[in-house]
Formats: C-alpha cells, sequence, structure tokens
C-alpha cells in the first residue's frame, strides 16, 4: 500500500536510509517531543519511508515521507486519528530531534463528505512550519493523515531554500488518495461508509487505543 517516490512525482527520489524500522513508531510525549517506542499491541504493521527532492539552482532540497499503519481494528484506527488532533491541539511547536523542531501548527479535520474529503473515514491536516539547524529554515510545512477502516496512511513534506508552500502542496496532494486506494483494495469488504463490515465490538474502545504517530519529514526520529 505504501508509496513509492514514483507515486509523488519523477524528481522525487529516495532517501538513505529510505525505510523506517517497522518494529517501532514515532510518538509524540507530554513534553511536544518526539520519540521512538515499540509498537502496541492494536498495531499489527507499520512502515515510514522517508523521500527528498533534490536542491537545484537556488532552490534548496524538499523532504517527504509516508506512513501506512495498520491497526488490529477500525476503531483502533480511529482512536489513533482522535489521539493526533487532540496532541496536536496541545502542542503548537513539536520538536522532531534535538536541532530540528515544527513550529505554528494549526490542525483541521474533515469527517467523510467534509471539505473535499470523499475518500477517507476521516482526514486530517496540520500546517506550520519546519525549523532545522543544519538545513535552516523556517521553511513550509504540511502533514496529512486519513483513516480507511482499520489502515492509517499519511504524507508529510518539509520544504527548502526558494521552496513555495502552493509547491509543496502539489508534491502531496495526489500520493495520499493514491494509497487509500491501494487499501481499499487490499481489504476489500468495505461497506458504503468507507468502514469494515461488521463494525469492531465496542469492547474495543478506549481501552484499546493507542498513542498518536506521525511521519517524520526529517527522515525518522
Amino acid at each position: 500500500m505504501i508509496a513509492g517516490p514514483e507515486l509523488f512525482g519523477r524528481q522525487v527520489v529516495r532517501t538513505t536510509p529510505y525505510e523506517s524500522d517497522p518494529n517501532r513508531w514515532a510518538v509524540l510525549g507530554d513534553s511536544c517531543a518526539w520519540q521512538l517506542a515499540e509498537l502496541p499491541a492494536g498495531v499489527l504493521a507499520t512502515l515510514t519511508r522517508h523521500y527528498e527532492v533534490p536542491g537545484e539552482d537556488a532552490k534548496g532540497p524538499v523532504r517527504l515521507s509516508a506512513t501506512v499503519t495498520v491497526h488490529r481494528t477500525a476503531l483502533d484506527a480511529a482512536w489513533e486519528q482522535a489521539g493526533m488532533l487532540e496532541e496536536s491541539l496541545g502542542c503548537k511547536e513539536e520538536l522532531l530531534r534535538p536541532g530540528e523542531r515544527l513550529t505554528e501548527l494549526s490542525s483541521t479535520a474533515y469527517a467523510r463528505g467534509e471539505g473535499l474529503n470523499g475518500y477517507s473515514d476521516e482526514f486530517l491536516e496540520e500546517t506550520g512550519l519546519c525549523v532545522s539547524d543544519s538545513r535552516g529554515g523556517p521553511y513550509p510545512y504540511k502533514w496529512d493523515q486519513a483513516t480507511l477502516g482499520s489502515v492509517v496512511i499519511s504524507t508529510s513534506v518539509c520544504g527548502g531554500r526558494g521552496r513555495e508552500a502552493d509547491e509543496l502542496s502539489t508534491l502531496v496532494q495526489g500520493a495520499l488518495p493514491k494509497m487509500l486506494v491501494r487499501a481499499k483494495s487490499e481489504l476489500g469488504g468495505l461497506d458504503g461508509s468507507g468502514s469494515i463490515s461488521p463494525e469492531p465490538d465496542a469492547s474495543d474502545g478506549e481501552g484499546a487505543s493507542t498513542p498518536g504517530a506521525k511521519s517524520d519529514p526529517e527522515g525518522g526520529a
């Protein structure tokens, strides 16, 4: 289901390292700092890939990422989505690692049928600025995440010198829907609302929830 660089565009290439450790994921701590942690019981699999648009002329490189996480139930995926929205409201600035941070963050959520969300159970969008001691900044930053049944898919982009926000949005706006189409094909059995049928038992609710995880535009936490 996860994208290769070609899903973002011909100018996009792999970075090194290309893939994250599939046994760990990034979670946001109480101090608004990202850290790697073991996968919780409700997560069956997760993978993050990292990409780049190389710098050219007067423009700096652009960092991109995609993450696909498969939960045990659709309800677990919904709890991850809810957790991410709650955390984003509490953290207007996030530390990716020493010397690299996200600032001026703002988030919006769209249920199916709201806004332009006609392809996922719920869609989250976060925008802001990314700043790095080594790469400079602040540059435009954008992160999108959507759920489809038990699958959570996200993309992120961090700009570079001379890159405009519209250019970055164009890079990522097609990749996430294409991954959702792949997810729908793999899952099968989706009802008209885009949820897995039958619905998970309510007893798998809050007690099975997982912490929020986000793809990292700077190459892994």
